[in-house]
């Protein structure tokens, strides 16, 4: 970590520790519905009951096109001291980059689908949320303080419609996932997601310890069915990245070097979890040597013409279908705990037409940044929870193994 991101990580967490619910109430977790937008496929969370903001496990900060009118946050305050400790090289450089001619802390918001980005103003507002027993909504709360950088309309170009900005959910210190948590209210620096697969149907983004309680049909925990990990931290980036050692299909390993998913010294290769990339992108490495044993596990399933962005696509009539997705052979990824995170149909094939389904994987090329880079639409209907204070991630696998999905969470508001 650069001395500056130490500093400035230091001041926040005295700064936030200012920062309060405007009606204390005792809670441990609060819930958001999560929305999947078809067209762009994005998520997006409804934070303050009506406003929609992109889901992004890797932004350093959140953005949103603020009002003319907005607080001003000082160049010497600790949150712009965190938020100018990523700023991004997308952005021309600010003419008050120095403190000696700042007035007003400008940051740099990115759009990460269209990769533009533009120089605004460090804010902050109140910001509602539910909160949850665990089964649904019990109460709304009221967060103030929380800080997040304007933006332009402009930016949010290729984001879903009727966006209003991006929520960003990463290790840094002004991400939701920390400020939303705030320790002297007793909450547990952790946040669990839950992305939903089908439009129609609301998956859920919780702040807090839990219980995680969705139907199936039956009221369950589904952080019983989870597995952990480590969390892994890169020098240079926000992003979240676990250790994996190993893809098997359909019990066999592909052949790959030792240290095929290594980070190297640049902080390229490793594993990362995205909600921005809809499909896992492998380097092609990983890629050639995953999809030859893929096809050598569906040779019997008639192959029909590719369908961009995949390279792999199958009959989908010839193969049978289960509640786990059709019927194809699972992948699993073996994670640095030694337990793997299974991928079953309903994550690994897309089905594209009538009659048509492709492996949902995509080849990022020789200079990929990272070996594997896990997308969203291998996370749906899987449950995530990302313990920040313990640096674990628990995934669950696919949901509709033990009969429920992302969307049977009860949004309904019951004191």
């Amino acid at each position: 970590m650069h001395l500056l991101q130490a500093l400035a990580l230091l001041a926040l967490a005295l700064a936030l520790a200012r920062s309060h619910a405007s009606a204390y109430q005792p809670y441990k977790t609060l819930v958001a519905p999560i929305t999947k937008d078809t067209t762009t496929s994005l998520y997006t969370a409804t934070l303050s009951f009506h406003e929609n903001y992109v889901v992004d496990l890797g932004a350093p900060f959140s953005w949103y096109s603020c009002p003319d009118k907005h607080p001003p946050v000082a160049c010497k305050a600790a949150q712009c001291m965190s938020a100018r400790s990523y700023l991004s090289p997308l952005c021309p450089p600010s003419s008050s980059s120095s403190h000696n001619l700042c007035r007003n802390c400008i940051t740099t918001p990115v759009n990460p689908v269209a990769k533009t980005c533009a120089l605004s103003d460090l804010t902050y507002r109140n910001v509602a949320l539910y909160a949850t027993n665990g089964r649904n909504p019990t109460s709304s709360i009221d967060l103030n303080d929380i800080y997040m950088s304007c933006a332009p309309v402009y930016l949010l170009k290729s984001l879903p419609s009727g966006t209003t900005g991006l929520a960003s959910l990463s290790w840094a210190p002004l991400a939701l996932s920390t400020q939303l948590t705030p320790p002297h209210l007793g909450m547990t620096k952790r946040f669990a997601m839950c992305l939903p697969s089908v439009p129609n149907g609301k998956g859920a983004l919780f702040f807090g310890s839990g219980p995680y309680q969705f139907r199936n049909p039956a009221l369950v925990d589904v952080s019983r069915f989870l597995s952990y990990t480590p969390l892994i931290k890169t020098p240079k980036s926000s992003d979240y990245y676990i250790g994996l050692t190993g893809i098997s299909i359909a019990g066999k390993a592909i052949r790959l070097p030792r240290n095929a998913f290594a980070i190297d010294s640049l902080g390229r290769g490793g594993t990362k979890l995205s909600t921005v990339i809809p499909y896992t992108v492998l380097r092609s490495d990983v890629y050639d040597a995953f999809v030859k044993e893929f096809k050598k596990a569906t040779w019997r399933i008639p192959q029909v013409k590719k369908v961009k962005p995949f390279d792999y696509c199958l009959k989908s009539s010839a193969i049978a279908s289960t509640r786990l997705g059709i019927q194809v052979p699972q992948i699993n990824l073996q994670v640095a705990s030694g337990r793997n995170w299974t991928i079953y149909g309903a994550n690994s094939m897309k089905q594209v037409s009538k009659d048509v389904a492709c492996l949902a994987f995509v080849n990022g090329g020789k200079a990929a940044e990272q070996a594997v880079a896990i997308g969203s639409y291998q996370m749906e209907d899987n449950f995530l929870v990302f313990d920040l204070a313990q640096s674990t991630l628990g995934f669950s696998s696919s949901l509709l193994g033990y009969a429920t999905t992302c969307a049977n969470f009860d949004f309904t508001v019951k004191p």
